[in-house]
């Protein structure tokens, strides 16, 4: 046990290579811009809406498509219909969150660049995968407390039903379908970066203990 504690130790002390720092950088960018593209958007199709409706998610704010965002306001004039409490902004409260998360990840890949400790990184990983996991369960269980908690007393009664995270099913005549965008894509190369500066510098040697 204590030899195993000793490598670890060794291993989170290593200092980082010129390669590690330069994916810091580049992951760090990489987070910043995630703040500005949309993370997540789901799309509705039905007979009656030939082109679909769009609800785009991003770290601080949702988005209708269509013109001037109206398709927000016809996917809660649907949900009135079936029970579904409308969809605002303001419920997100995780909204008021993300962004700030981000600059947080964004500084702490910076910091880890600067000072090339191994044990900084693999800290950066370990906080923003805790949080990405976070964020996916609050997601979902938002999605499903949408889906659930409908008005028996709707002009169209429906079953209890949780819109997809990921992939396309059929809601009654709609086909949803939700996927991640730019915004994900960005997040998960960060990751991918930051588990390639571990690799990078896996074999280096551990600085001097203070």
């Amino acid at each position: 046990m204590t030899k195993l504690l000793d490598q670890e130790y060794r291993f989170l002390h290593k200092s980082l290579n010129g390669w590690s720092r330069l994916l810091l950088l580049l992951a760090a960018v990489t987070v910043a811009a995630a703040v500005f593209f949309p993370l997540w958007k789901l799309h509705l199709v039905a007979p009656q809406y030939a082109d679909g409706l769009d609800m785009v998610i991003y770290t601080y704010k949702l988005e209708g498509g269509g013109l001037n965002g109206n398709d927000l306001d016809e996917i809660n004039l649907l949900n009135h219909y079936i029970g579904m409490k409308p969809i605002h902004q303001a419920d997100f409260t995780e909204m008021q969150v993300l962004p700030f998360m981000f600059g947080v990840f964004f500084l702490l890949a910076l910091r880890a660049a600067v000072f090339g400790e191994m044990k900084a990184v693999v800290d950066l990983f370990m906080l923003a995968a805790y949080f990405g996991m976070f964020s996916i369960g609050t997601f979902y269980f938002r999605l499903y407390s949408y889906g659930h908690n409908l008005d028996s007393t709707a002009p169209m009664p429906t079953q209890p039903f949780t819109p997809l995270i990921f992939g396309t099913q059929k809601i009654a005549n709609f086909t949803q379908s939700s996927y991640p965008e730019m915004g994900t894509y960005l997040l998960w190369a960060f990751m991918a970066m930051l588990l390639a500066a571990i690799w990078f510098s896996r074999k280096g040697r551990a600085l001097p203990t203070p």
